[in-house]
Formats: C-alpha cells, structure tokens, sequence
C-alpha cells in the first residue's frame, strides 16, 4: 500500500474518494433493505409484491453498488503490485456477480406483472432498464472474449479499449438514472393515503436514497476519469509482450552479449518498439470498466 501511496498522485484525496463512495454505496443498500422491510413488507419469492421488492435490492446491490466497485477496481493502489491478469479476473468477476444479481431483479419484476396480470415493458423505466441489462451483458462477454482471454492480438485490444470504456461508464451511468426512474415510479404507485406529494416518511426515505445513488455515481465516474489515478503501465508492460519476446534484463538476453554491435542494436530497438507497444497499449485500457 505505501509503494502504491508513493507512486499516485493526491493519494489522500483518492482514499477521502473512495471511501466517501463505499460509505455512500453502502447506506443506499442498506436504506433499500430499511425500504423494503419496514415499509414493503419484506422479502418472498411467492408471485406477490413481496416477490417484486427483491428488484430495488438487488439492483440498487448487485447493478449499481458492485457494478460502481468494479469500475474502480484497477484504480486501487494497493493492488498495482497485483498481476494485471488478477486484476482482470477480479474486475470480470465483480460484473458478473452484478449481472446475475441484475438478472434475477428483472425476473421478479416479470414473474410479479404475470402473477398480477400487470402488462410488462410499458414504461419508460421498463424500456431503459432491460436495454441497460443486455448491453451489459454484452459487454461483459465482449470485455471477456477480447481482454480477458489470450485469443485477440495487442492490435484489436487497444482498438477496442476505448469504446469498452466508454461504453462501461455509459452503462453505469444509465444506471442510475434508470434506478431513479424506477424507485419514483414505484413509491408513486404505491403511495395513496397520504400520497407522494404529502412526502411521508417513506418518501423521504426513497429521496434520500435516490439522492445517495447519485452521489455514488458522482464519485465513482469522477475516480473513474481522473487520468492520474490510473495504474501504472510500466508494472503491467511484461505482461502484454509479444509471444515468444524476451523480457529485459533476462538470462536468455544476456546470452546475446557477445553478438555482433549490429545484431545487438537491432534487438534493442525491437525490443524497445515492443515495449513502447505494450505501455500505449496499457496506458488506453487502465479505465477499463465492463
């Protein structure tokens, strides 16, 4: 951790960050359970509308808190002395937690419209959510297939890096505003004597909520975008080398030493061309985010 202190710059700010942002994250989640258990009446898997409170948990949980720690994970700078291919590991398995836990929310949503003969995908809410749910399964497939499994060349991944960047913070973002579209469309459904305009307690405490999935977003796409918390590249370039290419400094290099000055120079400037490939390639895909 104080290697990783020394290397990022405004390491105090970063740290007030991320840990205002875990603080945040986890208040939403817990406000969501005080929601659903002291005013929603609980949680059941039977086709009622204690079928249907799973969803704000699940999604406020799995697709905004874990997905928001997943986007931040390589920021971390105690894990900068981590393999870069752990870190990918942990970063694919954060979202597919937060995928499946999003999945499992839509379904109770669906199962509660069929047992209550409610029509399914008539909102605005409804529209957005679901196309949010398969972009990101999508781009968690795609993040896998292309960054996480050795099959594509250097070139294809640095091509493609920005747009999973990109297209991860829209994702997340999304998100949010989608959680906020569905927390008030459900507390103004449910909410008839007094109504939402009287703001009840349980308004106030689904504002408050709302309020915390914004500010949690704020922080994690602001820690997310700051160029000087990323990873180093220069920790991660071995482990982007050509196949076959010779790490600096190895045994296998020094038996080029009594080569000719010509033959040495050449493979310096290989391998300083592979180097330099490896850290542009690096540099793009530290805001990596599925």
């Amino acid at each position: 951790a104080a290697h990783g202190a020394r290397k990022m710059e405004d390491y105090g700010r970063f740290l007030a960050l991320l840990a205002s942002a875990l603080l945040v994250g986890f208040v939403s989640v817990v406000l969501s359970f005080v929601w659903v258990f002291q005013y929603r009446g609980g949680l059941s898997w039977d086709g009622s509308s204690r079928e249907f409170n799973w969803h704000p948990i699940l999604i406020v949980m799995g697709f905004v808190f874990i997905q928001g720690i997943a986007i931040i994970v390589y920021r971390l700078p105690w894990t900068w002395k981590c393999s870069k291919l752990l870190m990918k590991f942990i970063h694919a398995g954060l979202n597919t937690i937060a995928m499946i836990l999003a999945i499992v929310a839509i379904v109770s949503a669906f199962d509660f419209h069929n047992a209550k003969s409610i029509p399914n995908m008539y909102s605005l809410h409804s529209w957005i959510g679901l196309t949010a749910v398969i972009f990101y399964c999508l781009q968690l497939f795609f993040g896998v297939t292309v960054f996480l499994l050795p099959f594509a060349p250097v070139r294809l991944r640095a091509a493609l890096m920005p747009i999973h960047v990109y297209s991860g913070l829209t994702i997340f973002g999304t998100v949010i505003a989608t959680s906020l579209m569905g927390i008030t469309e459900k507390i103004m459904f449910v909410l008839e004597n007094p109504s939402y305009s009287e703001s009840p307690p349980e308004a106030i405490l689904v504002n408050c909520l709302g309020l915390l999935l914004v500010i949690f977003g704020a922080l994690i796409l602001w820690m997310a975008s700051r160029p000087h918390w990323k990873r180093p590249p220069e920790e991660n370039t071995k482990i982007l080398r050509p196949i076959g290419a010779t790490p600096e400094g190895t045994e296998a290099e020094s038996t080029m030493t009594n080569s000719s000055s010509a033959d040495n120079s050449d493979l310096r400037s290989n391998t300083e061309a592979a180097r330099k490939q490896n850290i542009k390639f690096d540099e793009a895909g530290q805001r990596t985010t599925m």
